[in-house]
């Protein structure tokens, strides 16, 4: 486990040592205040599921500096908006009751 820390690939992968670091560091934390883990590893060892959860692509830190995830499963139940649908796609009058379609006949 510890090894894949030294091999260029996973430093490269990521962007540098620094980012390496703070991903880790973040998604550590992530997993020891609950979050699930993004690979199925048999593992306690949660520096093993942040390795494999970098390695396996489903981790990476945003430019500002958070965590993503990349798991398809999670992106697969955002709202039509977060895809470039547009709020118009999904949008709903205040009432909450369907929009009236548009009537294109001239009475």
């Amino acid at each position: 486990m510890l090894d894949e820390l030294k091999e260029e690939a996973i430093v490269n992968k990521v962007g540098g040592r620094f980012k390496l670091s703070t991903l880790i560091q973040k998604r550590m934390g992530a997993l020891n205040k609950g979050a699930k883990p993004l690979v199925d590893l048999r593992t306690p060892n949660k520096m093993a599921i942040v390795i494999e959860e970098i390695m396996q692509d489903k981790i990476y830190l945003d430019p500002t500096g958070e965590v993503q995830t990349t798991n398809m499963t999670i992106t697969m139940n955002l709202p039509t908006p977060y895809f470039g649908g547009g709020a118009a796609a999904t949008a709903k009058p205040a009432g909450g009751a369907p929009a009236a379609a548009a009537d294109d006949d001239d009475d």
